[in-house]
């Protein structure tokens, strides 16, 4: 990045022979970003560094608790991890990862200069049908890995990738685990923030048990009606879980915070992803973060949604087959003629997002009086803050 100018500076390296109180004071040149002072830190510690032993060892208990008799979720399965699984179908003693890795694809004010250490669980508790990480959240591929195992990572993400931050995707189903990684991990020496980058499908019980080890939470709110969480994300609930959850989060950790290099530290970082014709629920979401969360809140409106998962499939076929040979063929050539009309699931949202939508989600941000939105300066590689 081009060294900013500053003639004071230009002044008094050229004049050295100026009067004697031109002299007095070294310049320190500083790093200006535009941040609002009310939302600068001169410096940050880690939550999970304030944390005493004692509080440490009240949430190991309670990890194992929540386990014994998993509600970490809305869905309230009930069931004893050690002994079967839920809707998640993730145990107890382990945590499914698919990918650990420096992740440059974040907001630039949290992969920064060298990236998020990111840790994309396996497993979901929604069921998106339009999911862009369908292969690990549906099908739940990966590695299956100990707290300690993932703590170990935690320490290898700051040591060799050098990162800003551990970045933990998808964790919602996997919370204990994650509680027992992050407790684990500050006793090996990490020393770097723990963002929790979640569907807002949260309980609040969950929350609870990350309060203290959590410096940046990353909530999506996907959608406003009932009816469409239903259809498309399979939950029941959604938007009354999400409103709770993401309240309880900015009550935590506050609106979020930078030092001076423009790294994210602290607070909630809010997505929603505009959908194609579903631009209204995404005025209300912006209304309601407005008036119950906070006009303060940093609010990334995310334009990259593209059909994935079970969008755009081609119907199923459901007439019934009968039993002789010749009507299974003719059953089939049927089925073949139905693929050729092109009807596929989801038609609605078979697009891409128009600029219009999401232009009006954006206006009806900053009608509702959000101001901090989530975007990159194109003049130059500064963050934009």
């Amino acid at each position: 990045m081009r060294p900013f100018t500053n003639p004071t500076g230009r002044a008094l390296q050229a004049g050295l022979h100026h009067p004697h109180h031109l002299r007095r004071h070294p310049l320190v040149v500083k790093r200006f970003i535009g941040i609002p002072p009310a939302f600068l830190l001169d410096d940050y510690t880690p939550r999970h560094q304030l944390l005493t032993s004692v509080d440490a060892s009240k949430k190991r208990s309670l990890a194992y608790a929540h386990l014994r008799e998993c509600n970490l979720c809305p869905r309230k399965c009930g069931v004893n991890r050690y002994e079967t699984t839920g809707m998640c179908m993730i145990g107890a003693t382990t945590a499914k990862v698919n990918v650990i890795a420096p992740h440059r694809g974040e907001e630039p004010c949290i992969q920064g200069y060298h990236g998020s250490g990111s840790v994309f669980f396996s497993g979901c508790n929604l069921r998106c049908v339009f999911c862009q990480n369908h292969d690990i959240a549906h099908q739940r591929n990966g590695t299956d890995l100990t707290p300690e195992e993932l703590a170990e990572w935690y320490l290898k993400l700051q040591k060799v990738g050098n990162v800003h931050n551990i970045n933990l995707v998808t964790p919602e189903h996997v919370v204990p685990q994650v509680v027992l990684s992050i407790l684990a991990a500050r006793d090996m020496g990490l020393r770097i923030p723990i963002i929790y980058n979640t569907s807002a499908f949260d309980s609040l019980d969950s929350l609870k048990l990350l309060e203290g080890l959590v410096d940046i939470y990353l909530p999506d709110f996907k959608v406003w009606r009932d009816s469409t969480s239903k259809r498309l994300l399979k939950a029941d609930k959604y938007t009354a879980t999400a409103m709770e959850s993401i309240q309880e989060m900015h009550r935590q950790v506050g609106d979020l915070s930078f030092t001076s290099d423009g790294i994210a530290q602290k607070g909630v970082l809010l997505r929603h992803l505009v959908m194609p014709g579903m631009e209204g629920e995404g005025r209300e979401i912006m209304r309601w973060l407005a008036e119950n969360v906070s006009t303060d809140l940093y609010v990334h409106i995310m334009e990259q949604y593209h059909p994935d998962a079970h969008v755009g499939k081609k119907k199923r076929v459901t007439r019934k087959s009968v039993s002789t040979g010749q009507s299974r063929s003719r059953t089939e050539n049927e089925a073949h003629s139905a693929e050729g009309t092109g009807e596929v699931r989801y038609a609605d949202i078979n697009r891409a997002v128009r600029d219009d939508e999401l232009n009006s989600v954006r206006d009806a941000a900053v009608k509702a009086g959000l101001w901090r939105f989530c975007e990159v300066n194109e003049q130059n590689s500064a963050f934009h803050l």
